[in-house]
């Protein structure tokens, strides 16, 4: 098993890659302001600012800048991906399904 080690710093900034799991897909341009929506909800509960993002079809980039007294990117991935899923399963689309019952929209990690 591959032991990933990530640098976690509080108030860094950190450059991210973050792909969906059909690298055919445009998922992420044909529902951008979805996107958007979930960044910015989970950015007032979790505040972190957005240095930089460049969204394309199925993967994007970002750089953030996290406050002084927290590291955790984490939590804040996991929130964004689920709200995002969350919005498309409410917009009606069709996801497929894992057999632990989540959704293949995302690759693991980032």
């Amino acid at each position: 098993m591959v032991l990933y080690r990530r640098n976690r710093l509080p108030g860094a900034s950190y450059f991210f890659t973050v792909t969906l799991a059909d690298r055919q897909a445009s998922t992420l341009t044909d529902h951008v302001a979805l996107l958007g929506d979930s960044m910015r909800t989970v950015q007032q509960q979790l505040p972190f600012t957005t240095d930089a993002i460049v969204v394309l079809p199925e993967h994007l980039h970002c750089v953030w800048t996290l406050p002084e007294s927290d590291s955790d990117y984490p939590t804040r991935w996991k929130a964004i991906k689920a709200g995002f899923t969350q919005g498309l399963r409410l917009a009606g689309v069709a996801l497929a399904e894992r057999p632990d019952g989540g959704f293949k929209l995302w690759q693991r990690r980032y």
